[in-house]
């Protein structure tokens, strides 16, 4: 693997080819926010929070960090007045499904964001996708899944599988940014799965 030099925010850093923006910049000591993004998993560039400048041979573009790979002399600015707004909108986006997360009201804070900006969706799930592919790519259980697409889609725990597996597994929860995840799991097998609730 082959070694790229490029800066981030004003400093010459070096990454490996292959590596992510983010990546990079977190071995870095750099902070960039993010929600989707863990270090057990594929990128997924869901969430968008993490979003940067990133100017190649003179042109300025805004990429996802998470995803984009790593470039010989790009210069990468993780806060600009464009990149700060994009942000602050996007957090209220996100507040307007989970206004009570407490990760999405520590990034409120630092980005100016105000939490009813937008009309409320309470779904409490910002699909950041993280216990999806937890449970798929580290569990390999492949007891939830997405249900539906864009603004409708959700998460939702396959009974069959969930009913079996999660009881004793439950490793996906911490994940959950919003702990929208457990209140589902609960509904979930209520309803869906009820002779696994555990015997008082």
């Amino acid at each position: 693997m082959s070694e790229i030099q490029f800066e981030i925010d004003g400093k010459q850093v070096k990454a490996t080819e292959g590596m992510t923006v983010l990546e990079a910049a977190q071995n870095e000591g750099i902070y960039i926010p993010t929600l989707c993004h863990h270090e057990k998993l594929e990128p997924f560039g869901g969430c968008r929070v993490c979003i940067v400048e990133v100017e190649v041979r003179g042109w300025t573009k805004l990429v996802v960090s998470c995803v984009y790979p790593v470039e010989e002399n790009i210069i990468v600015r993780t806060r600009s007045e464009k990149v700060d707004r994009i942000r602050k909108t996007i957090i209220e986006l996100l507040m307007a499904h989970a206004p009570d997360s407490p990760e999405l009201m520590k990034m409120a804070k630092e980005y100016g964001a105000v939490a009813d900006r937008y009309e409320k969706d309470p779904s409490f799930c910002v699909h950041c996708g993280l216990c999806v592919r937890y449970c798929a790519e580290v569990a390999q259980k492949h007891a939830l899944g997405f249900v539906d697409r864009g603004i409708n889609k959700e998460i939702s725990f396959i009974p069959e599988i969930a009913a079996v597996e999660c009881n004793d597994c439950k490793e996906c929860f911490p994940l959950c940014p919003t702990s929208y995840l457990q209140a589902a799991f609960v509904l979930a097998q209520s309803l869906s799965f009820p002779e696994t609730e555990p015997k008082k």
